[in-house]
């Protein structure tokens, strides 16, 4: 007798089998792989379905009911402004201050000047023993900031034992975003060993170096790019502080790590998990026993968005779940302001709030690596993992860290999936809510400080190599948008499309949204409709709305009967005349009739909405 409790045991037990041949089924034919696998940028297929996984461990990290830390950062170059957000985050629910120097992997255009006068006055009236965590985040202009920090703390007298300070140190990733070391790497490795020893000799328990994967993922890498280049400056660092004197345990405990978090939720849990396993690995090469890794999450800049940008609410949201779910111990949401300017006092309200919710409402603490066992999660974790370590032997044999970034190894592999990431943002198979797909002309302006982006003076590099420079996905669309403001701003309007719809209302209704929305990403204002009875009130209309552009939309037998007879008509009336859907059969003779461009699901829209701008300039 079937258990009634279990709701399962009303159902007929079916195999994967069984499944697949009701997929197949569903399919009607098509290919299962083209439908329902997915493929990440490091080539690793993701199937639909997966079995539960057995006999797996949880993976070693963040123990079950340990909140992980809430991080804020603290980049306001005004230290007396920057005092008073470090107060205000503190007391309404921050754990830790991440001091953002300007410069640095997390700046994007603000940040502190690390003088010992700016450290002292932003750290005024915080209790430093209290169990707040101190992150520095360093940059090449400001490296002299750890020992101001470390002259900070000795100043106030507390037990620097007992301070949480993570101090940040980390040459290879500020090169590599720089382009540049300001030393080369013999004498950076000896003198990170001096300071290292030098600041464990003073009794601060550290970490004190990081391996930062953020650098390799604001330029638009893999998971399993941004994998391989944190475990390869590990290693360098664990070798450099082993030959200045450190022991292997000393060392390893000195060095902690951080990768961005994005809302991929599954594949960001899993190149989390994925790094504990790889360091790990490495430990075990060490004859080390394994011990769990400090890592830290920062949601990733690469996913904002300038243009409507409370949806980077949601992106942030779901990447601070997947951190949290993934084991992080320390979490950072960037504002979601922050492409904008400055985040003000809001902003960063949201941004704790984000995490306190998710950490207090949410319970997503209570339970050690929760995607343990889940046949999805472990898949994709194993397969990171080992693509990934391919990728460090490569490094390896290229030298390691520092020779892959001086032979350009590393650039090249990104600049690869970059390009692919890219090509993929500009045909929309990747959507950029509220930016590529479903734009809004008419979101309402966020508050940002009017506070102006810091200007660092280069330093004189002594090595120099091919730099990685931090992106965001949307900022070709938003380029095209800051012309439509311009122009709106000049002549009152923005730069105008007319929907030429063919048919009946419901007919022609999916392929106008679908071109309203297709425009409007490029800022180009769609003036709809409800249709017309005949071409010659079309075109009346056309000429009425003063646009240039035109954009025929409706049905496929629509356009068999009508579409080129509309566009000589539009051509003749002076328009540019652009068409929802593939042309097919009717191609030639549409183009013989006036027709530029035809717009589609999977055409290069970026191209095309630069091409428009372009043809609206045009005498």
């Amino acid at each position: 007798m079937n258990d009634p409790l279990v709701l399962a045991a009303e159902f007929p037990t079916t195999d994967a089998a069984e499944w697949r041949k009701m997929v197949d089924a569903a399919l009607k034919g098509a290919s299962f792989e083209k439908r329902l696998v997915s493929q990440t940028y490091d080539g690793l297929k993701v199937q639909p379905l997966y079995p539960r996984a057995v006999g797996v461990e949880p993976v070693a990290g963040r123990k079950a009911g340990a909140p992980w830390t809430i991080m804020q950062r603290v980049d306001h170059p005004d230290p007396k402004a920057a005092n008073t957000q470090v107060l205000d985050d503190l007391e309404n629910g921050a754990t830790g201050l991440s001091l953002v120097l300007g410069g640095s992997l997390g700046a994007y255009g603000f940040g502190l000047d690390g003088s010992s006068a700016t450290l002292t006055q932003v750290l005024d009236g915080v209790l430093l023993n209290a169990g707040i965590a101190i992150e520095l985040e360093l940059s090449a202009q400001h490296r002299e900031a750890v020992f101001n920090l470390a002259a900070v703390l000795e100043k106030s007298g507390v037990d620097k034992a007992a301070t949480k300070v993570r101090f940040g140190l980390d040459p290879l990733g500020a090169g590599l975003r720089n382009g540049a070391l300001p030393q080369p790497w013999a004498q950076i490795a000896s003198l990170i060993g001096t300071i290292v020893s030098g600041l464990a000799g003073q009794g601060f328990k550290g970490p004190f170096m990081v391996a930062d994967g953020r650098v390799i993922h604001a330029a638009g890498g893999s998971e399993a790019q941004e994998l391989a280049f944190v475990i390869a400056s590990a290693v360098s660092y664990l070798r450099a502080l082993n030959e200045g004197g450190l022991a292997l345990d000393d060392a390893r405990q000195a060095i902690y790590f951080k990768l961005a978090a994005d809302a991929d939720e599954f594949l960001t849990i899993a190149k989390f998990r994925a790094l504990r396993k790889l360091w790990a690995r490495v430990e075990q090469a060490c004859e080390l026993t394994p011990q769990p890794a400090f890592v830290a999450a920062e949601t990733a800049w690469r996913m904002m968005t300038a243009r409507d940008p409370y949806v980077n609410m949601l992106r942030t949201t779901i990447a601070i779940t997947a951190a949290g779910l993934g084991g992080a111990d320390a979490i950072t949401a960037l504002p979601f302001t922050l492409p904008r300017g400055l985040p003000d006092r809001f902003a960063r309200r949201a941004a704790r709030n984000q995490q306190l919710v998710l950490l207090e409402e949410s319970n997503l603490y209570r339970v050690a690596d929760p995607a343990a066992g889940a046949g999805g999660i472990e898949a994709l974790t194993s397969e990171l993992a080992q693509s990934a370590w391919s990728l460090f032997q490569d490094i390896e044999k290229a030298g390691g860290a520092t020779a892959a970034l001086e032979s350009g190894l590393i650039q090249k592999n990104v600049a690869t999936v970059r390009a692919a990431r890219q090509a993929a943002i500009a045909r929309r198979k990747e959507a950029l809510t509220g930016t590529s797909d479903y734009p809004n002309l008419g979101e309402a302006k966020v508050d940002v400080l009017d506070v102006p982006r810091v200007t660092l003076e280069p330093f004189a590099p002594a090595v120099s190599f091919e730099a990685l420079p931090a992106m965001r996905l949307a900022e070709p669309f938003e380029a095209l948008r800051d012309k439509s403001d311009a122009t709106l701003a000049k002549t009152g309007a923005r730069p105008q499309i007319f929907l030429a719809t063919l048919g009946k209302l419901a007919d022609f209704t999916p392929r106008a949204m679908f071109a309203k929305s297709f425009y409007e990403a490029g800022g180009i204002e769609a003036l709809g409709n409800d249709g017309f009875k005949d071409p010659a009130e079309m075109i009346a209309a056309f000429k009425k709305s003063g646009a240039k552009l035109v954009c025929l939309c409706g049905s496929d037998d629509a356009y068999a009967e009508q579409a080129v007879i509309a566009a000589t008509g539009l051509t003749n009336a002076g328009a540019i005349v652009h068409l929802a859907g593939r042309p097919g059969e009717l191609e030639t003779a549409l183009q013989d009739a006036g027709v530029k461009s035809f717009i589609f699901v999977g055409c290069d829209v970026l191209s095309t909405l630069q091409a428009t701008h372009d043809s609206l300039v045009q005498p």
